[in-house]
């Protein structure tokens, strides 16, 4: 059985200061979450202050973004070390605002999965579709697309350690979500790729999160999914009783 995943996405909040506060907080409420892997992803500014805060908790600490090489003159990336050296287990790759904003394609996003997984880190790939796409009917065949080229080229072992969030571009900071049954038919979509470029095996390994407006009153109803196995939060995870509250929604329907 797939442990539940809960993962906070930060985004450009939280100076140093506030994000330790923010940690602490959730430190303090750590026993609630034994039974989920909880990863918080802040700013790369606050990274080192997060992982000291959470040292010992058991809270895992992520990064939003990575660059594929290891070294040298490429003004404002950072590296899988430097990440690993601030105290990250994880990285998101691939997330719709780093794709429309700053012109990440599949190809990137596979060359920084690869170069994560060798450095040792664990890579959460983000998926998802466009309000045109989904209105055109195309929904699965444009996630499978980008799914298919994040694994490009990553053996079997290193794919079942990944996560894959499947959060459609409409429903992030909009207030609109998916529906369960919608979402849980995507992720459905992505395990039958998984099987099809790998094995049942690997397909079934791989825990794939929901993620678009997420909050307290309407996790439940994607955890209750059996296709997904947690959440990759935005907004509500800059507030620690929001996001405790979502931890808690994903770990009673996983019971």
């Amino acid at each position: 059985m797939r442990s539940p995943i809960v993962a906070g996405n930060w985004k450009m909040h939280k100076t140093i200061t506030e994000a330790r506060a923010l940690a602490r907080e959730l430190v303090g409420r750590a026993a609630e979450f034994v039974e989920c892997q909880v990863v918080l992803c802040p700013p790369f500014t606050s990274i080192r202050a997060v992982a000291e805060s959470v040292a010992r908790s058991g809270i895992e600490v992520g990064a939003q973004d990575v660059y594929w090489e290891a070294k040298g003159a490429y003004t404002g990336e950072v590296s899988c070390e430097m990440l690993i050296d601030a105290g990250c287990r994880w990285v998101i790759i691939g997330h719709s605002e780093r794709r429309a904003m700053f012109g990440e394609t599949d190809d990137t996003v596979n060359r920084k999965v690869k170069a994560a997984l060798a450095a040792g880190l664990l890579p959460i790939v983000c998926v998802g579709e466009s309000l045109a796409q989904r209105e055109q009917g195309i929904t699965t065949d444009v996630v499978n697309k980008q799914v298919e080229g994040a694994f490009v080229g990553v053996p079997a072992d290193k794919a079942c350690q990944m996560v894959v969030a499947y959060e459609p571009i409409w429903a992030i900071g909009t207030g609109r979500a998916a529906t369960g049954e919608d979402a849980n038919e995507v992720a459905r979509a992505i395990r039958c790729t998984l099987s099809r470029l790998y094995s049942d095996r690997v397909s079934e390994a791989v825990r794939i999160q929901y993620g678009g407006s997420v909050k307290p009153s309407n996790m439940a109803e994607f955890a209750k999914q059996p296709e997904i196995d947690g959440a990759l939060v935005g907004g509500a995870s800059l507030a620690a009783e929001d996001f405790a509250g979502i931890i808690g929604r994903v770990v009673n329907a996983k019971k």
